[in-house]
């Protein structure tokens, strides 16, 4: 259903140009997030920038395309996986996924040590952990297929279960590993923005268009689905179908943004939260790029007045899982009071 629920005494057509007007005004905000993240992003490769340019702007341009890349990946992912599961307080990252991608980095560690988990090479560990994160994200979300929506709790449950296990398991590796090998392990827990090996760049973006595009093409189909299992099925959609081929997309999106840079638990949530705010409708035409568009700005923005301002005295990850931790309490306690 929409936002802007439309006036019950208003004539037929009326009420046609009232929707009409709805939707212009969320096509001028996402026209007005696109230009604020347009300008963001060459304040970005600019501000205070000296000595060699060309230096400057590729290192800056590497590090901008990794904060928009994970952002919109992160953004397009929990707007689809909150479509299909109906509840706009759930994230695919809080479902275990970000917790395997530490199991693994440090059970690598563990067996292998800092020398030979360097030694495995940016290419070969991010197909491991492609393939890992994408094989387990789809073995989890594919429960919600068994009953549709009812199948919601279980999921969550499951969810927790294995994140709480993975967490155990990370605990007791780290506390047997040898101490030197700690901190390529305490690194792998947050997402790091400035570290992205620039083949992985290329293509992690290549990969994640042509995710996004499939999303694209699915989104009157989205809209459908958003109106329930019943629903959509009464109006010819092949629900299932359809579903599981968002969540393999959802999948996808997650495995490809955890592997490039780590785990990013709320952050999902902080931006869906605005951009449903911010256009106030239920067309995935309009959420999807605004999602996208907010998340860059989120991060763009962030990394700016961390890098300018505080001088880098603070890591962008950690400020925005606090931002979406705050956020995901509020719509808990927005929930319960309903």
């Amino acid at each position: 259903m929409t936002d802007h629920p439309i006036p019950g005494r208003l004539r037929p057509g009326a009420a046609f140009a009232w929707r009409g007007a709805a939707r212009a005004l969320a096509a001028r905000r996402v026209l007005l997030a696109a230009l604020a993240l347009g300008g963001l992003s060459l304040l970005f490769l600019t501000l205070n920038a000296r000595g060699n340019w060309g230096f400057v702007l590729s290192y800056r341009g590497v590090k901008l395309a990794a904060l928009l890349l994970v952002g919109a990946a992160v953004a397009l992912a929990t707007i689809t996986f909150q479509t299909i599961s109906g509840n706009r307080i759930l994230t695919p990252s809080v479902m275990g996924i970000d917790a395997l991608f530490v199991l693994f980095q440090t059970g690598t560690v563990f067996g292998l040590g800092a020398a030979g988990f360097a030694a495995i090479g940016p290419w070969a560990r991010f197909g491991l952990e492609l393939a890992l994160l994408m094989g387990a994200a789809m073995l989890l979300f594919g429960t919600i297929m068994a009953r549709g929506r009812q199948d919601l709790h279980r999921m969550i449950l499951t969810g927790i279960i294995l994140g709480v296990l993975f967490r155990s398991l990370t605990g007791f590796l780290q506390r047997m590993i040898d101490p030197s090998d700690f901190a390529v392990v305490q690194s792998a827990a947050f997402a790091r923005f400035s570290a992205v090996e620039t083949d992985l760049l290329a293509l992690s973006a290549g990969l994640s268009v042509l995710v996004a595009a499939a999303l694209w093409r699915m989104r009157h189909a989205l809209d459908v689905v958003a109106l329930g299992r019943e629903a959509a099925i009464s109006l010819g959609l092949p629900y299932r179908r359809v579903v599981l081929a968002a969540l393999c997309l959802v999948a996808a999106l997650v495995a490809i943004s955890t592997a490039l840079v780590g785990p990013v638990t709320f952050f999902g949530l902080l931006v869906s939260a605005l951009a449903h705010g911010l256009v106030r409708d239920h067309r995935h035409a309009t959420l999807l790029p605004m999602a996208a568009l907010v998340a860059g700005i989120v991060l763009v923005g962030g990394q700016m007045v961390l890098d300018h301002v505080f001088q880098a005295a603070a890591t962008l990850s950690v400020v925005v899982e606090f931002a979406g931790g705050l956020a995901f309490l509020f719509l808990v306690l927005r929930e319960s009071r309903r």
